[in-house]
C-alpha cells in the first residue's frame, strides 16, 4: 500500500498551529472534511470517540489517529507537522509533533490495517523521522512520505 495513493494533494499540513490535542484533531477534521466532502462534525466526533478508547500516539512524537467512517469512498491519509508539540496522552509521556490522520471506509477492514502498517513501517526509521521534522514545505514532506521503503533485512 503506497502512501502517495492515500495522501490527497491538500492532505499535507507542514506547520499546523494547535495548542492542544483537541485543537489539532479539530484542524485535521476540518481539512479532512474539505478533502472528502464528509461532514466535519461527524469526522471530529468519530475521532474523539476513537481517542477515548486509547491514545493513538505511538511514542517518539508520533500519533496516528484513525477512524472508519460511513460515506467515505477510499482510504484517505492526511499528514500534519505541528509547529509546537502538544500533549497527546502518549504512553511514553512525550508530546506529539507528527500526526498521520487515517480515514477509512466503514467496511475497509483489511485495507485499513494495511495502511496503518505502512505508516508504522515508515515511522520506524529514525532517518525518516528526522527528514519529516526537517522538511521545509509540503512538497518536501510529500517526497519523504512517498519515498519507497528500504528494507533493513539481512
Amino acid at each position: 500500500m503506497n502512501l502517495g495513493d492515500m495522501i490527497d494533494k491538500d492532505g499535507i499540513i507542514p506547520a499546523l498551529q494547535a495548542h492542544d490535542k483537541k485543537q489539532a484533531l479539530q484542524a485535521l477534521s476540518e481539512r479532512a472534511g474539505a478533502i472528502t466532502g464528509l461532514d466535519v462534525h461527524d469526522i471530529f466526533t468519530a475521532l474523539l470517540q476513537r481517542e477515548r478508547l486509547s491514545s493513538t500516539s505511538l511514542g517518539r512524537g508520533i500519533a496516528i489517529p484513525h477512524i472508519k467512517i460511513a460515506g467515505l469512498k477510499k482510504i484517505t491519509c492526511l499528514f500534519a507537522r505541528l509547529e509546537k508539540p502538544v500533549s497527546f496522552d502518549s504512553h511514553d509521556g512525550e508530546s506529539v509533533d507528527l500526526l498521520f490522520f487515517l480515514l477509512a471506509p466503514e467496511h475497509a477492514g483489511g485495507d485499513h490495517l494495511k495502511a496503518l502498517a505502512r505508516i508504522s513501517r515508515l515511522v520506524r526509521d529514525p532517518a525518516t523521522l528526522e527528514h519529516l521534522r526537517a522538511a521545509k514545505d509540503a512538497a518536501s514532506l510529500r517526497q519523504v512520505l512517498t519515498a519507497p521503503l528500504t528494507s533493513h533485512a539481512a
